[in-house]
């Protein structure tokens, strides 16, 4: 699995040197300065974040237009306002690329409110600038979100489905026969462990330890931890291998433990269209994604524990306050669910 991030870092790296191309050049400063605390992805976001708020400002406002956004210097940062700010979270809401009208969600302008902030608060730091406006904007109210996961016999559902594929059109059960095993070993490790979509697909063979039923991962952050599957989640595996055993043609030294139809490693994208697939025939109504599997194995390890710091612990959730966000609520559903039951609307 190792192999696997830092081949994604030095990919990530690369994308971050042909932006900087054409960035102002404080941009590679900051970069540097927050290396030591900051993941490669977190400032690939930033600096996408930051190209789209300077470029914003060179064609909106009159105190940055027509200069150059490569030209741009630490100076310029001065006349930055917090009107500035504003305006540029309102025009995020919708805007049109193109063709087409782009609208973010309270998230992600809240992102890109961090990036300008993380900005300017450097540089405000080391005196290179008068003010940090960022600071005096207020961040968009999150509204709560219902949370969104599969129910028991949808999860017994969905796993049926990608073993059988009884519901999938013809061109999907023509896919379907290459890859039901694969298919079926993923939704099991996605429902059986609560594993990141990331730490999935950075899986090779040789993480997985049948002995102990359980493979080592690399979480955000670098640290390497030990997760456990039950039987079933081992069946899967065991079955899926024999599958990739038997693949000809596969590249010298390729070890991820789940392939594309290319016979490479599979991509993140391939895992969410997988997912998305089977989930919508199993209940069109409910948007899941493999964080919302991860989130159903959450509720489930809840409900079985009923301890939020184990949740919190095997989901690698480093603040218990996101744990509790997501899955405390779960006992006082069971609890109107039980007492909604109980309401008679007519006397035996």
């Amino acid at each position: 699995m190792e192999n696997y991030f830092i081949e994604r870092d030095f990919n990530n790296l690369d994308k971050i040197d042909k932006l900087l191309e054409g960035m102002p050049p404080f941009c590679l400063e900051f970069l540097r300065g927050i290396e030591q605390r900051t993941s490669v992805l977190t400032r690939l976001g930033y600096l996408r974040d930051l190209k789209m708020f300077f470029e914003y400002l060179i064609n909106n406002t009159k105190e940055f237009c027509g200069k150059r956004l490569s030209e741009l210097t630490i100076s310029d940062l001065n006349n930055v306002t917090q009107t500035h700010i504003e305006m540029f979270l309102s025009y995020l809401r919708m805007y049109k690329n193109k063709n087409s009208y782009v609208k973010n969600g309270e998230c992600s302008v809240s992102r890109k409110l961090s990036s300008i902030r993380s900005l300017l608060k450097y540089f405000y730091k080391k005196n290179s600038i008068d003010n940090n406006v960022a600071s005096k904007v207020d961040t968009p109210k999150l509204h709560e979100k219902p949370i969104t996961r599969l129910e028991v016999d949808e999860v017994v559902k969905i796993l049926n489905l990608s073993e059988d594929g009884y519901s999938l059109t013809q061109m999907q059960q023509g896919f379907h026969k290459h890859t039901k095993e694969r298919d079926y070993a993923i939704l099991s490790l996605f429902l059986g462990t609560g594993i990141r979509i990331s730490e999935c697909v950075g899986l090779n063979v040789e993480d997985i330890d049948f002995t102990q039923n359980a493979f080592n991962i690399t979480r955000k952050g670098g640290s390497k931890v030990t997760l456990y599957f039950n039987n079933e989640v081992a069946d899967a595996l065991l079955q899926y291998l024999d599958v990739r055993s038997k693949i000809k043609n596969l590249p010298e030294g390729e070890n991820a433990l789940f392939l594309s139809l290319q016979n490479k490693r599979i991509n993140v994208r391939t895992v969410q269209i997988l997912v998305k697939k089977y989930a919508q025939i199993i209940n069109p109504l409910k948007k899941i994604t493999p964080h919302k599997l991860r989130s159903t194995f959450g509720t489930n390890l809840y409900r079985e524990t009923n301890d939020i710091y184990v949740v919190a612990s095997v989901l690698g959730h480093k603040d218990i306050n996101v744990t509790r966000k997501h899955y405390a609520a779960i006992t006082d559903d069971i609890k109107r669910d039980a007492l909604t039951r109980n309401v008679k609307l007519r006397e035996d």
